[in-house]
């Protein structure tokens, strides 16, 4: 018979392991189980349940899962806080190929440029992503939240979403926090490998843009061609502006224009038939016993070569205009632009674990290269910058390497009533942007009745950017729990520390191809790559300048370092209620220096930022199984969230994503949140549910953008708001309908539906008296002049759906899935609007999928076979202001219809 005390180890997530992840991973929430026996009952007066074991299937659960009280069949009951769990199952039935859009499916969450995940209309900032319960830097200049589209889902085995705050977690936790787990060492040696193609409509086949930049290219690594030339990097390292009159002669800013690789990085092709996208993996792992120790090996590889064109149009407004009597909108700037994408992602994991006796320990290693090569072509008008009578021909061109690299070292012991888990990890992100490449030319229809580039004329230049950034996390904790019984109840008590540094460097330097003299025509009318050839400049002193000044910010070294400790305690106050209840105490200190062109050791920027505070954050969440099957949660908290490393830089960068110029405020401060709960559960099945939630948060000094022009340049900055609440509801159905009834096609088959609604508001409060810092001016100015009263939060959508529609094969048959997939945000905030003007909106639509698995056995050997099809309804992009009756379209494009097929054999 099972004492309480072991019966209450079941009951808390331990923050080591993150018990939710590794739940997931072996027993997704929608997979039927063994109904485990039932073992002797406590014969205790107050016991009037029995207590189940739940194990996992192929010996990859990294806790013992038990629930005390009413036995009920999904695992996610069993946890003490409010959870979403997205399990191997649920990640390979979607098929997406990023763990970020696999997660758009969860209930609540919603993803914003296929990358960064909203949880409950709250941006990333407010958002915290683990790997096995460890921090992760990013390689994002703008944000210090990792992208998590960097995550093939081939190396996850399952994403656990907490959306109430327990003191396990780091303190910023403001909408939840998504930890990741790795796929772990099997219990049987297995063997998987996969191959697959893909391609849209918009893309594969059809016009796309590209060139030639290394002979690597296709592997995402460039083969040298894209190095700083020796001598311009050792100018680089002076930090001085590389211009005329500084230290650099004429002859020095010539050699340093015809050392660069101007050919193969400048000319765009163009390529009329674009090809299909290709991916490989494979993935292996054993286990072995040494002596009396288990030992596990698992390691994956992988390849993802892919290809995407975007064909559309970018509008921009100055300001606010008389139109016909009212109020309208004109497009200053209106371009018709077509881009290609090529991206290549490169993938390893290498785990190995020890088992001995109750005691694990993990070491896990991941790989992760993403690289996008772009080239574009637009052509429009300029009336911000030339006339709207010049007609202009722009091309760009870029390649953006992120990497990153992640070491884990987790353990989890256990000594009778006591346990001591520990975890520590070193990541590495890494972003390398050479050689990003602008260019324009301007129509001349007075001498050549042509497009002309004399490198200095409005419309006519030709510019190339260097950017680095190099991000380090150091992580670490030790936990420490006991087990015991308090008046006959179980409890249990666990304390921890926790370590967090986070390090970054982020240089950027700026060039312009400059002459001395003029460009006569017809040199002006020459193509890029001839225009910049080692002849003419030569011959017409081209020089490369520095876009810069003594006081401009081309560099900044930020550090985050946090100390944290806390006490929890999971008590069962009475039969069927539970109090999990602790405080975390954190002392951070954020500094951001930016670095002026002053010289080797370059003096610090005034504008430099030092934020250290300590926060007390109370989290408690109380659970009444008040019947066999439900039960209802109630939680409150108290969180906080710290401005990013770019939004304190005072360095201007500019998206070329997004064509908008960003820059970063130092005066920002933290934001507290206050956040309350409420969720009711019901569990009518095995894997089956109904839940529904409400939630509130109040959040002092909410960190939002505002935008503004300086001279004719469009800038997003950032401040602290007054104030801003954010409330809303959850529903979530997931039901399963055995059709074996039906004979048949059906008899061995059953209907799955899952189903889920957010509905979500907030809004940003300004008072008359209240004040903010002006990004710009860095001086306090009145917050109405910034916000507007009841705007919502930048990136929160009031309705976000998914439905999801399958059938499936009995789990003891060979897998046969075909699932309906259909998702919907409505229109969200992505930047506020300038000078009056209305803020710019993101549309969607509505998008339906269709994933179809099947497992075939041919001559004895396994397959599974896999189609898929995406946004069949042929949704397209769209941004925009609308004012009145006039519309400007900041950027709209068609997405088009993806049509993928896979193979994959099993060992």
């Amino acid at each position: 018979m099972k004492t309480r005390t072991q019966l209450i180890s079941a009951l808390l997530l331990t923050s080591s392991l993150m018990a939710p992840a590794a739940l997931a991973q072996t027993m997704p929430a929608d997979e039927p189980v063994e109904q485990p026996e039932a073992v002797e009952p406590d014969t205790s007066e107050d016991d009037q349940g029995v207590d189940v074991d739940i194990s996992a299937p192929g010996g990859e659960f990294t806790g013992e899962i038990i629930v005390r009280g009413r036995y009920i069949p999904n695992p996610i009951r069993a946890t003490p806080e409010v959870v979403s769990v997205l399990g191997t199952e649920e990640i390979a039935r979607t098929a997406d190929g990023d763990i970020a859009g696999s997660l758009q499916r969860v209930t609540g969450l919603s993803v914003v440029g296929g990358r960064f995940v909203f949880v409950r209309g709250l941006g990333e900032r407010y958002s915290l992503a683990l790997l096995n319960g460890l921090p992760l830097p990013s390689p994002e200049p703008l944000r210090r939240v990792v992208p998590l589209d960097l995550f093939p889902t081939s190396v996850i085995a399952s994403t656990v979403v907490q959306k109430s705050y327990s003191a396990n977690y780091p303190g910023e936790f403001g909408g939840g926090v998504i930890n990741l787990t790795t796929k772990t060492a099997p219990a049987e040696p297995f063997l998987e490998i996969d191959f697959g193609v893909s391609g849209d409509s918009e893309t594969t086949g059809q016009l796309g843009y590209t060139y030639f930049g290394s002979s690597t290219d296709f592997l995402g690594y460039d083969s040298g061609e894209r190095d700083i030339p020796q001598g311009l990097a050792n100018a680089i390292a002076q930090n001085i502006p590389i211009s005329v009159g500084t230290d650099f002669s004429s002859e020095d800013l010539k050699g340093f224009a015809s050392s660069l690789s101007n050919a193969r990085t400048n000319l765009i092709q163009r390529n009329n038939d674009i090809p299909a996208n290709f991916s490989g993996g494979i993935t292996g792992g054993t286990s072995f016993d040494v002596g009396e120790v288990l030992v596990g090996v698992i390691a994956n590889a992988g390849i993802d070569n892919s290809w995407r064109t975007r064909g559309g149009v970018q509008q921009k407004a100055r300001g606010v205009r008389n139109i016909d009597g009212e109020d309208g909108l004109l497009a200053d700037q209106n371009f018709q632009y077509l881009s290609t994408q090529n991206r290549v992602v490169v993938n390893g994991l290498l785990g190995l674990s020890a088992e001995f006796g109750e005691n694990k320990i993990r070491f896990t290693n991941l790989y992760i290269h993403d690289t996008v090569k772009d080239a574009q072509i637009s052509q429009g008008i300029d009336a911000l910058n030339v006339g709207e009578e010049t007609l202009l021909n722009q091309g760009r061109t870029s390649f953006f390497e992120r990497q990153l690299f992640t070491s884990q070292l987790v353990g989890e012991l256990r000594f009778g009533d006591w346990s001591v888990d520990f975890r520590g990890a070193y990541s590495k992100s890494q972003r390398d942007a050479p050689y990003e490449r602008t260019y324009s030319y301007a129509f001349d229809n007075q001498i050549a009745n042509d497009f002309v580039n004399n490198l200095t004329s409005p419309g006519q230049s030709a510019r190339v950017r260097f950017s680095e950034l190099n991000d380090v996390v150091y992580g670490g904790g030790l936990d420490l729990g006991y087990n015991t019984v308090v008046a006959d109840r179980p409890v249990k008590f666990t304390f921890g520390y926790n370590y967090y540094k986070n390090e970054r460097d982020a240089l950027r330097r700026d060039f312009r191809f400059v002459p001395a003299g003029n460009i006569p025509n017809p040199i002006d009318q020459e193509r890029i790559d001839f225009l910049l050839s080692d002849f003419n400049i030569a011959a017409y002193d081209i020089q490369l300048r520095e876009v810069a000044a003594v006081n401009s910010v081309p560099r900044y070294e930020a550090e985050l370092e946090v100390h944290a400790g806390y006490g929890q305690i999971e008590v069962e106050l009475a039969d069927a209620l539970r109090l999990n209840v602790g405080v975390r105490y954190e002392d951070g200190v954020q500094t951001v220096t930016p670095l002026l062109l002053t010289g080797l050791g370059g003096g610090a920027a005034a504008a430099a930022t030092n934020i250290a505070n300590d926060y007390w954050l109370p989290a408690g969440t109380l659970t009444w199984n008040f019947a066999d099957d439900m039960q209802f949660r109630i939680a409150a908290s108290k969180t906080i969230a710290r401005p990013q490393f770019r939004e304190l830089a005072p360095q201007q960068f500019l998206d070329l994503e997004t064509d908008r110029t960003f820059v970063g405020n130092p005066l920002l401060v933290d934001s507290t949140l206050i956040n309350f709960e409420g969720r009711f559960e019901y569990y009518m099945g095995r894997g089956e549910r109904v839940t529904a939630a409400g939630f509130y948060k109040k959040i002092d000094n909410p960190i939002d953008t505002v935008a503004f022009f300086q001279g004719d340049t469009l800038f997003q900055g950032f401040s602290n708001a007054p104030e801003a609440t954010l409330y809303g509801v959850e529903l979530e159905l997931v039901k399963y309908f055995d059709l074996y009834d039906l004979g048949g096609l059906f008899q061995d088959r059953r209907l799955m539906i899952a189903a889920n609604y957010t509905y979500t508001q907030s809004d940003i409060k300004v008072g008359p008296d209240d004040i903010s810092v002006n990004p710009i001016t860095l001086a306090p100015v009145a917050s109405s002049n910034l916000f507007d009263d009841g705007d919502a939060l930048a990136g929160q959508s009031d309705h976000v759906a998914n439905l999801q529609i399958g059938f499936e094969r009995d789990k003891e048959e060979r897998l046969s899935q075909q699932t309906l997939l259909l998702s919907y945000n409505s229109p969200r905030v992505t930047a506020r609007g300038p000078q009056q003007q209305p803020d710019l909106i993101e549309r969607n639509g509505w998008q339906l999928d269709v994933v179809l698995r099947e497992a075939i056995n041919i001559a004895g050997q396994d397959f599974e076979f896999k189609l898929e099809a995406r946004n069949i309804l042929g949704e397209d992009y769209r941004e925009s202001q609308v004012l009145n009756s006039t519309t400007i379209l900041n950027n709209a494009y068609d997405v088009g219809t993806r049509f993928a097929a896979s193979i994959g054999l099993r060992f």
